[in-house]
């Protein structure tokens, strides 16, 4: 749901813009509460993921496509905060490099596909783990629900965007039932991968699922086929048990990333996805502007002066998820030190913030 140009006026462009900026603003703040020296790395890595599986379009109806938008998993697996984040770095490289989304729209992509969708699936996902007992099972379930509703919430905000500020004289009824409409099939698709990236994390690593980590709800044992509570900690867990790294699960998703975009992607559905399907059914692409990158060398996701079509696709695929994972790393670092720096740095080996993120990871101190 890459909004191209053109779609919105300036005005409505520049006033979601701000909130765009003022939601980035939040975000930046909100973070330093739930990036610590294992997490922001990760969130790089959500990031690069992010980009690599919304290159993946699939089919969702005659001659239309849909892809990830992210703010589902981005939220559930890094906090809401940091989710904000991570889809933001995905629109900027992808407006800037590939030509996808337009700069003008940029502030409404960042509102739409980054904002709305997080705030939906992370409230809906919290509400749904606060109520069902506390297993994986119920985990995975309340990721695809959140991810589900996310969309069309996302398209239901475009259709407000447009009433307030679209350039052609489209029947606003027509414009939601048929944004509302095909998204709400995108909308099984995304919850299909984010409930299987949730579920496949949770069984490896559920002390990286910042979604579930929370104190919510007290931990639940099944003793004898049913679920009691576990028993409260009496003492800190013993300072010679370090926390487990991280290194082998982020050298997995990076390679994982590198092979979706690189290599996967070239099967991907040729198909317009929704939003470019229900503009030109609808006649709210009649003022489309040319992308401002349009001359840039990986517009449109290939590798200009490259003919081979699966070479060209596979080496943009690869660049873009490199540029985005140093790039998204390198701003949650920032955000790390910045935090650091405002609660003074902590020597090596004496423990760590206590108001740090999700995880287990903390140092009690040595005697």
């Amino acid at each position: 749901m890459h909004v191209p140009d053109g779609f919105i006026d300036a005005p409505v462009s520049v006033a979601a813009g701000g909130i765009a900026v003022g939601a980035v603003a939040i975000s930046l703040r909100g973070a330093r509460r739930e990036l610590d020296e294992r997490t922001a790395p990760l969130a790089g890595l959500v990031a690069a993921f992010i980009f690599a599986v919304q290159m993946l379009n699939f089919p969702v109806a005659a001659g239309t496509s849909g892809h990830l938008m992210g703010g589902a998993l981005a939220a559930i697996l890094v906090g809401p905060y940091t989710g904000v984040l991570c889809v933001s770095v995905v629109l900027l490289m992808q407006g800037i490099f590939f030509a996808d989304g337009g700069l003008t729209a940029l502030g409404v992509n960042i509102t739409v596909m980054g904002v709305v969708t997080v705030l939906v699936a992370y409230g809906l996902f919290r509400l749904l783990t606060g109520v069902l007992p506390r297993t994986r099972r119920s985990a995975t379930a309340s990721a695809f629900v959140a991810a589900l509703v996310s969309v069309p919430a996302a398209a239901a905000a475009f259709t407000l965007l447009y009433w307030i500020g679209g350039t052609t004289d489209i029947p606003i009824g027509k414009v939601f039932t048929a944004m509302v409409g095909v998204h709400t099939l995108i909308g099984i698709g995304e919850a299909v991968i984010t409930a299987l990236t949730v579920g496949a994390v949770l069984a490896v690593r559920p002390d990286l699922v910042h979604g579930v980590s929370g104190p919510a709800a007290p931990l639940k044992l099944r003793i004898d086929g049913e679920l009691v509570d576990a028993p409260a900690a009496t003492r800190d867990p013993e300072p010679a048990a370090p926390a487990r790294s991280t290194r082998g699960f982020w050298i997995t998703g990076l390679v994982s990333a590198f092979l979706l975009a690189g290599v996967v992607s070239f099967y991907a559905s040729a198909d317009p996805d929704g939003l470019e399907k229900v503009a030109a059914d609808q006649g709210i692409d009649e003022k489309a502007e040319e992308h401002g990158a349009a001359d840039s060398p990986l517009a449109d996701y290939g590798v200009g002066d490259i003919a081979n079509a699966r070479l060209s696709g596979g080496l943009a695929g690869v660049i873009g998820v490199s540029a985005t994972v140093v790039v998204g790393t390198g701003v949650f670092w920032a955000v790390r030190r910045r935090r650091e720096d405002d609660h003074g740095t902590v020597p090596h080996g004496h423990g760590h913030d206590s108001n740090r993120g999700p995880g287990p990871d903390r140092d009690h101190g040595h005697v």
